[in-house]
């Protein structure tokens, strides 16, 4: 069901942004730089063939009016509609503009930003599809510093260090995928049933994961539950706080002294926040959807 479903007027700024991801996708018509209408679904890209694209967003300017369309995330990617090569880091707002690719009927997507792999000198390859616009929303908004670390929790963390209003460098890790994997097919799913929350027995994880024994760490949580020194309750905390505490002590020590400004809803980027906090450092929440009606409003400017 459409949010705030008045549409307003149709000033010529108005358009319709779509951050469309692997699982689910949300539809907002902007106006001004501000969100007038949105709506979520759970059509993501692993539900959809390219041929479905072009009568969803038909759909989408029925209900929303017959506007402009802006989509980022996965279907520029190659299980999406059509693969849009990345825009390399460094990046910032012109480079992401610089390689939109147009479609048909007034849509366009947004391409991903990916750092090249250079083998032994110790660099990963790595990609982002859709978090870069909040990357540069956050900083062209003002919520972030132009120099600062940000974290952007998810099934994928995206780490991302801004140098100058731009995506310098970043790291992905399957931090989120992991718990989701051990609580639903490992031999730690019987005991991972109970609610994450940034308790004791989730401190007390990040600072195991902080070792960075990991595989060790996490069949601890079996050993402890099963001689009866982790309480059922405590377990799916213990084990989360494992995973964060071995992401987060690393980043922590690659940026010694950074504040962490995290893109996020409350609920899960609480669970970061309080891991940073466990390991000494400080952090930030900021709301992840403005920052992407921020970014794509930037790039709808300069698109135009």
């Amino acid at each position: 069901m459409a949010e705030n479903s008045g549409t307003g007027g149709t000033g010529e700024d108005a358009f319709l942004a779509i951050d469309w991801g692997t699982t689910n996708r949300r539809v907002y018509r902007i106006e001004g730089g501000k969100v007038v209408a949105t709506e979520r679904d759970d059509r993501g890209v692993k539900v959809l063939a390219p041929t479905d694209y072009a009568a969803i967003i038909a759909a989408d300017r029925r209900r929303f009016g017959d506007l402009p369309v802006l989509i980022a995330g996965m279907a520029g990617s190659t299980i999406g509609w059509c693969d849009v090569p990345y825009a390399a880091a460094p990046a910032g707002l012109p480079d992401l503009v610089a390689n939109i690719r147009r479609m048909e009927g007034r849509i366009a997507i947004v391409p991903g930003v990916s750092i090249r792999g250079e083998g032994a000198s110790g660099a990963r390859a790595d990609v982002m599809r859709g978090e870069e616009v909040q990357l540069l929303g956050a900083a062209v908004s003002g919520m972030v510093l132009p120099d600062s670390l940000l974290c952007q929790p998810g099934t994928h963390c995206k780490w991302a260090m801004m140098r100058g209003g731009k995506i310098a460098s970043f790291t992905t890790a399957i931090t989120g995928e992991l718990f989701a994997l051990l609580r639903g097919g490992s031999v730690l799913s019987a005991f991972l049933g109970s609610e994450v929350t940034p308790d004791a027995a989730f401190v007390r994880g990040v600072h195991e994961g902080a070792r960075r024994d990991v595989a060790a760490s996490l069949f601890s949580v079996r050993a402890a539950s099963v001689l009866g020194d982790l309480p059922e309750a405590d377990a799916a905390s213990f084990c989360s706080g494992i995973l964060l505490g071995s992401d987060v002590s690393v980043r922590l020590e690659e940026s010694p002294g950074e504040t962490v400004f995290i893109l996020s809803d409350p609920a899960l980027g609480g669970l970061y926040r309080a891991a940073i906090e466990a390991l000494g450092g400080s952090a930030v929440l900021i709301d992840s959807h403005e920052a992407f009606v921020a970014g794509i409003t930037a790039i709808r400017k300069l698109w135009v």
